[in-house]
């Protein structure tokens, strides 16, 4: 039996669970993870993420500890634009460019980071750092706080760029 086939169209854009993730000006918003592949090049993908963490801990994509997942047999590289701030507004910003291996057990293994320390106001008697941290098939930034009991908020906005390599 023959079907017409139609382009799929939404007058004023699409939601989910009356919530919009493309407006009618075709602007995506509210949309947790945000995947680019090429058609032509279905072995490589771009994604971005937003983390968060407070003090010392690893940043995480929600309240449940989730972090990056990282597809075996992959090489990513990992753009991090990472933000520190305490209470008194006080900001360590940098930006972290990672690569990343995945092997064929999940074993992630970080090449090379190369960090650019855009602002740094962090009293000289505290101690804030980040550093990329890679698990088994899993990939996120360790945020540690030493020296002070205020509160230090991170963020990272992380874009993640892998190709298979096996």
């Amino acid at each position: 039996m023959a079907s017409t086939k139609e382009k799929f169209d939404s007058t004023g854009g699409f939601s989910i669970d009356k919530t919009v993730v493309i407006d009618e000006l075709r602007n995506a918003r509210d949309i947790n993870t945000f995947e680019i592949k090429n058609s032509h090049f279905t072995d490589a993908a771009a994604r971005r993420f937003i983390l968060r963490g407070l003090n010392t801990s690893a940043l995480e994509l929600d309240t449940i500890g989730t972090q990056i997942s990282i597809d075996s047999n992959t090489l990513s590289f990992i753009t991090g634009h990472v933000i520190g701030v305490n209470p008194q507004g006080l900001v360590y910003s940098a930006k972290l460019e990672t690569t990343i291996i995945c092997d064929a057990s999940g074993a992630v293994n970080i090449l090379s980071t190369m960090r650019t320390v855009i602002k740094d106001d962090v009293p000289a008697d505290q101690t804030w750092s980040i550093e990329p941290l890679g698990a088994t098939n899993r990939f996120t930034y360790n945020a540690v706080r030493a020296g002070t009991t205020n509160n230090i908020k991170w963020v990272a906005s992380t874009e993640v760029v892998s190709i298979e390599w096996a």
